[in-house]
């Protein structure tokens, strides 16, 4: 997902899609433990995705955007 598609959403849809990320995360270390099939791409992927919601999250924190 592009950082100018994320710029669209409100801070509750992000705070949410980071939250659901987080959970994807869980997973994908457990299934590694368990020697389950896991995708290494997706497992980088989600860990990207989250760190530029964040960013995109401090940046409106900072303008002082709460919608």
């Amino acid at each position: 997902m592009k950082a100018s598609e994320l710029r669209i959403k409100t801070v509750s849809e992000l705070v949410e899609q980071v939250v659901q990320l987080r959970k994807e995360q869980f997973n994908q270390r457990f299934q590694r433990a368990a020697k389950e099939s896991v995708n290494p791409a997706r497992v980088r992927s989600v860990r990207k995705l989250i760190a530029k919601i964040k960013t995109i999250l401090n940046e409106k924190k900072m303008r002082g955007d709460n919608a």
